[in-house]
């Protein structure tokens, strides 16, 4: 998995001729005017600008649907709780390519084809069952005394959620904003088909078009490659530590 990182971070310092000779070795001349080259196009900050603003609305969205939805599913019995979420769990088993056809055509009678709404509510969508599915187990996981302590406070159901179960799930929301931010930030195929402006393009988009107009120059197509894994990169390594504590909240009960 390593592998093409280290060849695209190491090829974004060479020249095409060395790169061509020996990918997997050290620039034997470190050639910083392929990441300046790739820094001073109007198109590479343009798609960061997108991708920054859709995988934001993407995560604001998402958690403002599963967190609510989740606390009724996990603390609040009523008749169809489970037949609901597993209703809500099927969109697990339904790869994105097979209804690409469907969301196309909702997507067009809506108007929202060529906008970044396009893109934002079928990924908060379809990262639903995979955040419900964290959130409810980590909710359930809460002892019943905290509850019952709310209510004899005179707190109410809001006042649980909202004082009470938020604060201690922030580690499962880490793994949400982590998992929801990385896959949106990397979606090629949604963006592909619902956005043609390129001024709407996000980071994969922009890397196609880079490639299209400088198909001769790989180093320069790595440099634009390596510029555009640095954000996600980083991103997962400052969360890595609550990505493992918030996959480990909930797996036992308190």
């Amino acid at each position: 998995m390593l592998i093409p990182i280290l060849v695209a971070f190491l090829g974004a310092f060479k020249s095409d001729d060395e790169l061509n000779a020996a990918p997997f070795s050290l620039p034997s001349v470190w050639h910083w005017e392929n990441i300046i080259f790739v820094l001073s196009q109007g198109s590479f900050w343009q798609s960061i600008l997108n991708s920054l603003l859709i995988t934001i609305l993407t995560v604001v969205l998402l958690l403002a649907v599963a967190c609510p939805a989740s606390f009724v599913f996990a603390r609040m019995p009523f008749r169809g709780r489970e037949m609901g979420v597993n209703i809500i769990l099927i969109g697990l088993l339904l790869p994105f390519a097979m209804v690409i056809l469907p969301l196309y055509i909702t997507l067009r009678s809506l108007g929202l084809l060529n906008t970044m709404w396009a893109v934002i509510l079928p990924q908060a969508a379809f990262a639903l069952p995979t955040t419900i599915l964290i959130l409810r187990n980590f909710f359930q996981s809460i002892p019943g005394e905290l509850e019952d302590a709310t209510y004899i406070d005179g707190g109410t159901h809001v006042d649980f959620f909202w004082r009470v179960l938020l604060p201690l799930a922030r580690p499962s929301l880490a793994v949400v904003v982590v998992l929801t931010a990385v896959a949106s930030w990397n979606n090629f195929l949604l963006p592909l088909i619902v956005l043609n402006d390129a001024n709407q393009w996000t980071v994969p988009l922009g890397i196609m078009q880079f490639q299209g107009e400088h198909a001769s120059s790989w180093s320069a197509i790595m440099a634009y490659v390596s510029l555009m894994m640095l954000p996600a990169l980083i991103f997962y390594l400052f969360a890595e530590r609550h990505l493992i504590a918030g996959l480990m909240a909930g797996s036992v009960k308190g």
